[in-house]
């Protein structure tokens, strides 16, 4: 694997990374809310090594070999986005101002995380993405580095790549929008609704 390969790569999950998503609508709700936007990422990070050691290990490629295990993954994760973007219209307050970001994480940011990683973890796409776009990149003859290296390397780019994304997402989101509360509820409103559409897709996916 060389350095054009990775760069390659690179671009490719970048370009898949900045398409607005569930990860995107859960990342910037958690900005707005006055919640850890680094617990935030963390967690959908953390979510992405799982995928990551599954491919490694091969058992990426079991999951996508059982249609039942992949439906129940499907749909486990789709009814969560449901469940969430629910959550969030209900209730789309925005912090006032004043607003302590330390206390916020202090006495939330566990949860955010594990909700986070549960996004990522449970996301079907994410998985997929391992399957159908990390092979292409993976140097099978005369490779200098084992399969399973290369697959680590590239799976740690992709988390290198979201937790660069994610980050700039859920920073500026609350930079550009903490003084807007109109605005504000405006886009955290747009993000569940996004994360109810994907999971209501998702869903209606594998019903019919």
């Amino acid at each position: 694997m060389d350095s054009g390969t990775l760069l390659s790569f690179l671009l490719v999950d970048l370009l898949l990374v900045c398409v607005p998503g569930a990860d995107w609508a859960y990342v910037i709700t958690a900005g707005l809310r006055g919640r850890s936007v680094a617990a935030a990422v963390g967690g959908l990070v953390s979510g992405y090594a799982l995928h990551t050691v599954l491919a490694t290990a091969g058992l990426a490629v079991l999951v996508a070999g059982s249609p039942a295990l992949l439906t129940a993954l499907t749909i486990a994760g789709a009814a969560y986005l449901v469940w969430l973007g629910w959550g969030v219209l209900r209730r789309p307050a925005i912090p006032e101002a004043g607003t302590s970001d330390l206390a916020a994480a202090a006495e939330s940011g566990w949860r955010v995380f594990l909700r986070g990683a549960t996004i990522s973890g449970l996301n079907p796409k994410g998985l997929l993405l391992y399957l159908s776009v990390l092979p292409q990149f993976l140097v099978t003859r005369d490779a200098r580095l084992p399969i399973p290296t290369q697959t680590a390397a590239l799976g740690m780019l992709h988390m290198a790549c979201c937790a660069a994304v994610y980050l700039t997402v859920g920073v500026l989101a609350r930079a550009l929008l903490a003084t807007r509360p109109s605005a504000a509820r405006a886009v955290t409103r747009t993000s569940g609704a996004a994360m109810l559409g994907i999971g209501t897709f998702l869903l209606l996916q594998r019903a019919f």
